[in-house]
């Protein structure tokens, strides 16, 4: 079996008409049996009300571009991310309705949590794929929910959450201690302790404004996947290496180490690990709109991220009231508006960072079960044009990409040979 994997697919607005570029990438495409790629963004006309938060700009286009995308040839979709409830359950609802109209196979959202989690499968000549969507990047309302035999469930995403703990020293242990005993900054809490409602915090740990500290010997920050969502997750992956010949589980996470987005969090590094021992055959991850590393893992590969496919974020055509709140516009400002502000007249932000206009596509080559290559292809997404037609691929030659996957993978002990403006993983 081959498969394509992508990274986002933020698009709003339509394949120009006898594009080439577009009818390039479709030919590479086309001898796979699987093509994915994550849909970043809401597709429908209004249907919804606007998020108070969102993923950063309101996401949300035609339900005609959906068709550009089954154009390309993709034929899996995962769309858990931090943009699919940017306008809550109407924008879901509707975009799942155009979803399931098109017939697209798609993974990771959905009208309860049972239906946001469940794999779902694509039949190809070479056997049948299973397709499991999560995130970690979300409002904490965003989540998915189960209904018992009295409630219904509740619309959302498949959440991977994470627990964390801030390793600091003692010295800045006794520093929050006051800080908090001299403001009140958790009064709540602290009258709850005195009257019996909670127990004290362990010995050595502390929690402070909303986050837990640990004394330790050096100050750093760790995270481990959610049990309860590792252990759904888990459980998911087994059923679906019962049900198909190959997994893929996709994981949208937003969250970096420090603050370097090249790199993955902890957290994400364990989960997909994880994933890959309960019986997945491949990870790809998404999220940051830039490339991470790649790791083979137990023989199969975990793309940390693949970047961006299509990313037209600054030619979303309307924006709800709270984006000029948030930026201290008037009401009746215009998304043009919005965008200078944001990007300070286009000198600032994802517009002028390179690495965001710049990916590959991943192309593997399965034999019963067993990886036998990886073919990175560059992409380019023009990150010189203008902001109405920056976004759109065009298959490229650019080494540079190449290298700064190369570095990012010898962290896993992966190495990566470039050839001819296309990237082979060594396995």
């Amino acid at each position: 079996m081959r498969m394509i994997m992508t990274g986002d697919s933020f698009i709003a607005r339509r394949i120009p008409d006898k594009d080439a570029r577009a009818a390039e990438l479709r030919q590479w495409m086309a001898d796979a049996d699987v093509r994915f790629t994550n849909l970043e963004i809401t597709t429908h006309k209004k249907e919804g009300y606007p998020s108070p938060v969102s993923g950063g700009t309101w996401a949300m286009a035609s339900p005609s571009v959906l068709d550009d995308l089954k154009d390309y040839g993709f034929n899996l979709y995962n769309w858990a991310n931090n943009h699919t409830m940017d306008y809550l359950y109407g924008g879901l609802k509707r975009t799942e309705e155009e979803l399931d109209a098109r017939e697209m196979v798609h993974a990771g959202a959905g009208q309860s949590l049972a239906s946001a989690s469940e794999p779902r499968y694509i039949e190809t000549e070479k056997g049948r794929a299973a397709l499991i969507g999560a995130t970690s990047t979300f409002q904490d309302f965003w989540r998915a929910g189960d209904g018992n035999a009295y409630i219904p469930g509740r619309p959302g995403v498949n959440p991977l959450r994470y627990e964390e703990m801030i390793h600091i020293s003692k010295e800045e242990m006794e520093t929050l201690v006051s800080i908090s005993n001299r403001t009140h900054l958790d009064a709540a809490k602290e009258l709850d302790i005195k009257e019996g409602f909670l127990p004290p915090d362990p010995a050595g740990r502390f929690a402070f404004a909303g986050r837990t500290f640990k004394e330790g010997d050096r100050a750093f920050i760790e995270r481990r996947p959610h049990p309860a969502d590792m252990e759904r997750l888990i459980r998911t992956v087994k059923e679906a290496e019962r049900q198909a010949d190959y997994v893929i589980v996709s994981l949208h996470s937003h969250e970096m180490d420090g603050v370097d987005k090249n790199k993955p969090a902890d957290f994400i590094k364990e989960a997909a690990r994880n994933l890959i021992d309960a019986g997945a055959h491949c990870i790809v991850g998404h999220g940051p709109h830039v490339v991470r590393g790649i790791e083979i893992y137990q023989g199969k590969p975990i793309f940390y991220s693949l970047g961006n496919f299509i990313f037209q974020n600054d030619s979303v055509t309307h924006l709800p009231r709270d984006f000029f709140e948030k930026y201290r516009m008037d009401a009746d400002s215009s998304a043009a508006d919005g965008f200078d502000k944001r990007s300070a007249g286009g000198t600032k932000g994802l517009g002028v960072n390179p690495f965001v206009w710049e990916s590959v596509m991943a192309g593997m080559s399965w034999e019963g079960g067993r990886l036998t290559g990886i073919e990175l292809q560059p992409i380019d997404l023009g990150f010189d044009e203008p902001r109405y037609r920056k976004g759109w691929p065009e298959l490229s030659r650019n080494e540079e990409v190449l290298q700064r996957i190369q570095r990012l993978s010898r962290e896993f002990h992966t190495e990566i040979m470039i050839e001819n403006g296309k990237g082979y993983v060594q396995l």
